[in-house]
């Protein structure tokens, strides 16, 4: 596995490779970036709210390498080269959902999953919320189906089911939001 330490000629879509304390020490190509055990690389997570106060939860496409099927947050992604977070997360939500919004900052949290014996994610990754009242226009290679949900409906679904039809960093990070940020949550949709 080559990382590239600059990025002069770099892949336009290569993974920025981050130290535990969020530094850029280089470059790497998506795939090698999520195999085996993961390489640590920088990622964010999207959680965008409707004014009804409910959250867009998307169930990823049967395509996916990693976790297919599982239900997961509004839209999730990754900056490319030297590509900012910011331009980074209004790219991913026309993409994905076709949409633009105001995103706030919440927090970052490092984690790996492992999906199968070849492939995981290990990520340093940076949590944002949102409000659009714009139609959503799902990308069906990236997306199989979505729906809103309200808050205490997701918290229900995930003590019935154990949280086993999410993806890890979704569980993760909503644990967190519901835990510790509820109130940028409800400052959000008034």
């Amino acid at each position: 596995m080559k990382a590239t330490a600059n990025g002069a000629g770099l892949d336009p879509d290569a993974l920025v490779l981050v130290d535990e304390a969020d530094r850029n020490v280089g470059y790497l190509s998506k795939a090698l970036c999520h195999a085996g055990r993961g390489v640590l690389h920088r990622g964010f997570s999207l959680l965008i709210f409707n004014d009804y106060g409910e959250l867009l939860i998307q169930q990823r496409s049967a395509a996916k390498r990693l976790w297919p099927l599982y239900w997961s947050n509004s839209c999730c992604s990754h900056p490319h080269g030297a590509e900012t977070l910011e331009a980074a997360t209004q790219r991913r939500l026309r993409e994905e959902l076709g949409i633009s919004c105001p995103l706030q900052y919440l927090f970052k949290f490092q984690y790996r999953a492992q999906f199968d014996a070849t492939g995981a994610e290990h990520e340093l990754c940076s949590v944002y919320i949102g409000r659009c009242g714009e139609k959503i226009k799902i990308n069906s290679d990236e997306i199989l189906d979505w729906r809103w949900i309200s808050p205490e409906a997701l918290q229900r679904e995930i003590a019935m089911q154990g949280g086993e039809s999410f993806t890890p960093w979704f569980m993760l990070e909503w644990v967190r939001i519901w835990r510790d940020h509820r109130p940028a949550v409800v400052s959000l949709l008034t």
